[in-house]
């Protein structure tokens, strides 16, 4: 679906959003359309409204995230969200995990015919091999992986102490916050926070929940009070 098919104030955010490599994300865009259904990536729904609802959605998170460092992106799929973090933000060390290996095949095709320095991980979150590989990580994002509690115990591992777990949620951010809010403490995690993204460029911003992760005492401490 290239630029001009798509509605101004779609192409306005998209200029905005991505500068000078809006194209890149185009051609992003038009590979998810040609072959996202068939390969499993995205619903026959969602062909008609990937820039704003997936693409567009998944860049503006880079709004919280700081210049030139490390991002684990958590079960990646289809590339939601590293990859269009990866065209807007190309200061950022991005690595891709995934852990079936068609996604993972098909991660490798955007990466090679878009050229984009990206590295891609096969494995779990919660593995060990895996925690090892990649973890350490300044910032793990997620996009439609799992409830918080259980994303937090997965990826808050991979997370470096002070660094920042994103977790890109929609109307149920407050609910799952108030409902997993130990879950996340005891994973060794800050008080999540919401966040909206994209405001001002958006129709509708993105929601994520921040979570920042404590350094080991603190995480013990408060590991103790719960």
């Amino acid at each position: 679906m290239s630029l001009d098919g798509v509605a101004i104030s779609v192409r306005s955010a998209a200029a905005q959003v991505f500068g000078e490599h809006v194209e890149l994300a185009a051609r992003y865009v038009e590979m998810l359309e040609k072959h996202g259904v068939e390969r499993g990536l995205i619903g026959p729904r969602e062909v008609e409204r990937l820039w704003e609802r997936h693409v567009l959605n998944s860049a503006v998170i880079g709004e919280h995230i700081p210049n030139g460092v490390r991002v684990v992106d958590v079960g990646s799929g289809a590339g939601l969200p590293g990859i269009p973090l990866a065209i807007s933000r190309p200061d950022l060390d991005i690595v891709l995990l995934e852990p079936m290996a068609r996604r993972v095949d098909w991660l490798a095709e955007v990466v090679e015919t878009l050229e984009l320095p990206i590295t891609i991980v096969r494995g779990r979150a919660e593995e060990r091999e895996v925690r090892k590989q990649v973890g350490g990580a300044d910032v793990v994002t997620a996009r439609a992986v799992a409830p918080l509690a259980r994303l937090a115990g997965w990826c808050l591992p991979l997370v470096r102490p002070e660094g920042l777990l994103l977790a890109l949620k929609g109307a149920s951010a407050a609910e799952e916050i108030e409902r997993d809010r130990d879950a996340v403490r005891r994973a060794g995690g800050a008080q999540p926070e919401i966040a909206e993204c994209g405001a001002g460029v958006l129709e509708v911003p993105s929601t994520v929940v921040l979570i920042k992760r404590l350094p080991p005492k603190s995480a013990r401490q408060r590991g103790k009070q719960s």
